[in-house]
């Protein structure tokens, strides 16, 4: 008995230590300020690693690209342990998991008495996320990483750092902003204090905001508050990580022997049970959905349970998907692939606004790697990456795209490709890239997210006869890509005077959006980016001349 406490608690301490480093490495994916050179702005721990130890990314990568993106093999230190002891990675590791283990035990009026007991049985609702796992599986066939909008850590990486996390981070500063105001010293020095540990610590050094972030935090709190009523109901019906790992966990040597003499069914063995696989002794134990968190073991009075290595005395129950459901899972990943490209196989233009980070592949490609993890925008200092929502349509719905209002490029950054673990946006370094003055490759072009254009009816020095030239100020390349024309106009007074108005040189421009970010025109800027030029997309460029030269393509 002492031993199997001691169980449950080494497992429950497992559970606080990877959820801690999850959390730890989540905040720490954050631009943090940098003292440094400029080709020297780079992450200091391996904020992605839990999506290294994702079989389903590594998987589905493979699967949509006919290759493994380095790192991702380190997702076998999951799948082949899982395939000797089951699911061990749901109930031990897994941070999603752990969070659903801790909203799972409260108490609700659905989780009372025979409800609760009831609620805790093994449901033919919990093959879902089989058929999940075989739609996404057939769509990365095609070439398309859905598998992101399902994956339990792109899912919760996303929730939290584009909702949860500046939310908490705005309550913070809402909440010591007053004392460090206060005319109280005390007070004050106690505001200044704690505003100082926070910001070196977990807050963001400015605040960040998201679009539909209110909807990505919603959806991750209607999933943790269905606990309430079926105790982690993500895990047991639409988790497709654990439907792989239960289908893994067929071949595990370790399983759950009953002594069914023994039992007097007293069903305190379904109370705590986490994963719905029926451990009570009179029923057949439902294999892929143990987590192995040993509720039913510790639970036992009779000491009835016990998990035991080649011991197959208890009749087992497999993934047991039936082959409707199995066919059905399978269309919808044939069908949703080109139901979701419909309007582009249409001919219809690309989204001008679609302008994706540096590094990024070419859309089909980048689309085949990205699983919406949403690391990129989180890490991106000046909150230029958005996640995407009509300008990709929805096959990109949630990838990140560059949104200048918000934000624009910072030259000498490269941290999105950095914590990228898909290889959606290959790794490059502040030379490759190719905008700071002294980094540039000598008879290399620099990285092109797009062109700025200037709307003419709406620009100061144009439409109204007035001085402004904060886009040339604002703009970084070096010949700068916004140059100033001098010329002589006249304004409603019917005086004349001379005034600079801007151009824009496209063989210069590398669509960094900083011009458009700093117009003053709020509503609708009069300079604006479009991806037109980009690196990424030979198909998607403008004839350009420059002297002699043209380049067409």
């Amino acid at each position: 008995m002492l031993a199997r406490i001691r169980v449950i608690y080494l497992r429950r301490a497992c559970q606080v230590f990877f959820l801690l480093l999850f959390l730890f490495l989540l905040v720490r994916t954050g631009f943090q300020g940098s003292t440094g050179p400029a080709d020297d702005i780079r992450m200091r721990w391996p904020v992605h690693f839990f999506f290294l130890l994702d079989p389903l990314a590594a998987l589905v990568n493979a699967l949509a690209t006919h290759a493994l993106y380095r790192g991702l093999v380190w997702s076998l230190l999951i799948l082949l342990p899982g395939m000797f002891l089951g699911r061990f990675f749901c109930g031990w590791i897994c941070p999603m998991g752990t969070l659903h283990h801790f909203f799972g035990n409260w108490r609700s009026e659905r989780k009372r008495g025979r409800q609760w007991i009831e609620s805790n049985r093994y449901k033919p609702w919990q093959r879902t996320k089989y058929a999940i796992l075989i739609a996404v599986l057939a769509a990365a066939l095609f070439g398309s990483a859905l598998a992101g909008w399902f994956d339990p850590f792109s899912l919760l990486v996303r929730s939290l750092s584009l909702s949860i996390l500046p939310g908490l981070n705005y309550a913070a500063n809402a909440v010591l902003a007053p004392l460090e105001h206060s005319h109280m010293g005390v007070v004050q020095m106690l505001g200044g204090f704690l505003h100082a540990a926070l910001s070196a610590t977990v807050l963001n050094f400015r605040q960040p905001h998201f679009r539909l972030g209110v909807l990505l935090g919603l959806i991750l709190i209607v999933l943790l508050a269905l606990n309430l009523r079926v105790t982690r109901f993500w895990c047991r019906a639409l988790c497709p990580l654990g439907a792989l790992l239960g289908i893994a966990s067929r071949w595990s040597l370790l399983s759950l022997h009953k002594d069914a003499a023994s039992c007097d069914n007293c069903n305190r063995c379904l109370l705590h049970c986490q994963g719905g696989d029926d451990p009570v002794g009179t029923a057949p134990w439902h294999k892929a959905e143990c987590h192995l968190c040993l509720n039913c073991v510790d639970a036992c009075p009779q000491h009835s349970l016990q998990f035991r290595f080649f011991r197959k005395e208890t009749e087992v129950v497999g993934p047991n998907l039936p082959r409707r459901r199995a066919m059905a899972g399978l269309a919808a990943g044939v069908a949703a692939v080109p139901l979701l490209r419909a309007e582009t196989a249409m001919g219809r233009s690309r989204d001008e606004h679609l302008i994706r980070p540096p590094g990024a592949l070419e859309e089909s490609e980048f689309l085949s790697r990205c699983v919406r993890c949403a690391e990129c925008m989180k890490v991106c200092p000046n909150n230029a990456l958005q996640p995407a929502f009509f300008e990709a349509d929805l096959e990109g719905l949630w990838t990140p795209v560059l949104a200048p209002r918000i934000g624009y490029c910072e030259p000498s950054c490269v941290l999105c490709s950095e914590v990228c673990p898909t290889g959606a946006i290959w790794t490059i370094t502040p030379r490759e890239k190719g905008w700071v003055v002294g980094l540039g490759q000598e008879n290399r072009q620099p990285v092109r997210l797009g062109t700025a254009f200037h709307d003419r009816s709406r620009c100061l020095p144009w439409a109204l006869a007035t001085d402004c030239v904060v886009c040339e100020e604002w703009c970084p390349v070096s010949p700068k890509a916004i140059w100033l024309e001098q010329v002589e106009v006249t304004d409603v007074d019917g005086s004349h005077k001379l005034l600079k108005q801007p151009h824009v040189d496209p063989s210069r421009c590398v669509g960094c959006g900083a011009c458009e970010y700093a117009c003053p025109l709020q509503e609708h800027p009069a300079v604006y980016v479009t991806s037109i030029g980009e690196s990424r997309s030979p198909g998607n460029q403008i004839l350009l001349t420059r002297g002699k030269e043209k380049a067409q393509s």
